[in-house]
């Protein structure tokens, strides 16, 4: 057993269902259209934040994973012109959409999306020079966390780097909200957990280069840069 299998029953959080991963397929699946708006009002800001830390050089091949509304992607493909950008997302119809999106805007470059969960990725291993990750952890039960972050340090290239962006945990107001939501729609919300994250990526194999809070309106996110340790 791996030093992260092992910490994972100790870990201060309570764990989401095994079958969370198909309810947030299908929900996603369904606000694929509308979920852009989301990224706009609470999420640019963070990954503008992620891109500056990331370190990205043009002719990298980067990996997104959970693209979501494709705002990052995009924001990558246009950092990575002379490389190839992938993306993958869990619903189908939010991978479809991002890949349309990017396609259109830059019809030359080298990127694609697909459907794949984070948990079994098709890729070899040390196949890309970096990757970037928003806003996914918080829909991962805890053994899911463990093995996304596996299939991260194993498809990493080094020196590469990982770029996390987490909903923030600091104030006491939204994280109330947060926790309401979360309890009603967990497939959607997730649940916050930005305080066990450094513990998590450390476990994994990974040392954390970079560490800092943003906001955007009344939203809170952290930006974790972290590279693979041999």
């Amino acid at each position: 057993m791996s030093r992260i299998d092992e910490q994972v029953s100790v870990w201060p959080i309570a764990g989401l269902p095994a079958t969370l991963a198909q309810r947030t397929r299908r929900v996603y699946d369904r606000l694929a259209a509308v979920y852009p708006l989301s990224t706009m009002l609470f999420h640019s800001r963070a990954h503008r934040a992620a891109l500056a830390a990331s370190g990205l050089r043009d002719g990298a091949s980067v990996l997104e994973v959970a693209t979501g509304s494709g705002e990052m992607f995009r924001r990558l493909v246009r950092a990575n012109p002379s490389g190839t950008t992938v993306g993958v997302d869990l619903s189908p119809n939010m991978a479809a959409r991002t890949e349309r999106a990017a396609r259109k805007r830059f019809p030359a470059a080298r990127a694609c999306c697909q459907a794949v969960d984070a948990r079994h990725m098709p890729f070899r291993a040390d196949t890309f020079d970096a990757i970037f990750c928003c806003y996914l952890l918080e829909l991962l039960s805890a053994q899911d966390i463990v093995l996304t972050l596996k299939e991260f340090r194993r498809v990493l290239r080094p020196p590469g780097r990982l770029t996390l962006v987490l909903i923030g945990q600091n104030g006491p107001v939204f994280n109330g909200f947060y926790q309401a939501a979360g309890t009603l729609v967990p497939a959607f919300w997730g649940r916050q957990v930005e305080h066990q994250a450094t513990e998590w990526i450390t476990a994994g194999g990974f040392a954390i280069s970079y560490d800092r809070a943003t906001r955007q309106i009344f939203y809170p996110s952290r930006v974790l840069v972290a590279g693979k340790v041999d």
